[in-house]
């Protein structure tokens, strides 16, 4: 059987409903985070007739980046399929995630034990999650289909700490 190469640049479509669908782009892989793959996913809808150029789509403004457990397993389990190829971005300095040693507490609401890091970057215990940081994605491996989620509507399905 013929398997396509994934690689850092290749863009995928989510269908959100039965007229939309919207992209992302495998930009990364974090080795910070272990080596997952980093997608940015575009905040731009289309309709599912239409053929974007995908470097259109890759220019177009970013709603958020997140640690996909595995970009192979989301087009097996059908929750996205890979529809081309553009140039990823050259910088992603920009791009900062948060965790919390909290997360998995249920009973921790809000959490003061916050670290964020940059793509390959160390990570950075930063204790309560102040304002320079609340804009920080969330930085935990997600499966498929939360990220699926996500992108439907707006965040994501599982419990994390507040800050």
């Amino acid at each position: 059987m013929f398997r396509k190469k994934i690689v850092v640049g290749d863009v995928f479509e989510v269908r959100i409903d039965d007229l939309t669908k919207r992209f992302f782009q495998y930009v990364a892989n974090d080795a910070t985070q272990l080596s997952s793959p980093v997608v940015r996913v575009f905040r731009e809808s289309y309709g599912v007739g239409e053929s974007p150029d995908l470097l259109s789509v890759t220019q177009g403004e970013v709603d958020f980046h997140a640690h996909v457990l595995s970009l192979r397993l989301g087009v097996k389990q059908q929750e996205w399929r890979k529809v081309g190829h553009a140039p990823p971005p050259l910088d992603l300095d920009d791009v900062l995630f948060r965790d919390s040693m909290d997360y998995g507490k249920p009973h921790i609401k809000v959490s003061r034990d916050w670290h964020v890091w940059k793509i390959g970057g160390p990570f950075q215990s930063v204790g309560a999650l102040g304002p320079r940081y609340e804009r920080a994605e969330v930085g935990v491996i997600i499966p498929p289909a939360r990220v699926v989620h996500r992108i439907r509507n707006g965040e994501y399905d599982f419990v994390y700490p507040g800050y």
